[in-house]
């Protein structure tokens, strides 16, 4: 069970990401209902993009330092632990 939501969540998290790019930018957070006001909207359709764009590339880049130069940082002690080839783990 942990395996599938473990397997699925980054799908599911790109979908969340992609819809939101996609209904929320288009018609604007101050405009949810898409109501054709155009009178007093100011389009801020490229700063919204620009800025998600951005958010990407500073996550992307944090990331990759993350996983570039500390690879073990975010990793379980125990996965060091010499095995026994002659002794079955108690875990199973």
């Amino acid at each position: 069970r942990f395996f599938t939501i473990h397997f699925m969540l980054p799908f599911l998290l790109s979908a969340m990401i992609l819809m939101h790019l996609i209904l929320l930018h288009e018609s604007g957070s101050s405009n949810p209902l898409g109501t054709p006001m155009n009178n007093d909207k100011i389009p801020f359709y490229p700063y919204f993009l620009i800025k998600d764009i951005f958010g990407f590339m500073m996550f992307s880049m944090v990331f990759s330092l993350l996983i570039m130069y500390y690879p073990y940082m975010l990793n379980d002690p125990d996965n060091f632990i010499p095995a026994n080839p002659m002794s079955t783990p108690l875990h199973i």
